[in-house]
């Protein structure tokens, strides 16, 4: 299971290859700040990646309309994305990302937090 990594938040994040990282902090019971989750109606996921690209899966075309269409220009960039639909291949990936906060309880999830 690939780990990504959260800046911002100092947490690492293990996502699943089939769920988007937002699906995963969620599934694990992270707060990712949302408020449609994962409609691509609120844009609040968003995260900017800072390492790994290569390691990302491509934007489909609903994430690309759903940013053409709804982020102010001054975010619009290949390097922005929306957590509730970027998916990762493999460790290696950082994300920025403010507002993401790890569980009361750490021992019941996959996620943990970085020293």
């Amino acid at each position: 299971m690939p780990r990504v990594r959260i800046e911002g938040s100092d947490l690492e994040i293990g996502v699943e290859t089939y769920e988007s990282v937002a699906e995963a902090a969620w599934r694990q019971d992270y707060v990712w700040p949302s408020r449609c989750w994962g409609q691509r109606e609120c844009m609040q996921c968003f995260v900017r990646i800072r390492a790994g690209e290569e390691y990302v899966v491509p934007a489909d075309e609903d994430e690309l309309f759903a940013m053409r269409t709804k982020f102010p220009p001054r975010l619009r960039s290949p390097l922005v994305r929306l957590g509730c639909c970027i998916r990762v291949t493999q460790d290696g990936v950082v994300l920025e990302k403010k507002g993401v906060s790890a569980p009361s309880d750490s021992s019941s999830t996959e996620g943990s937090k970085t020293a």
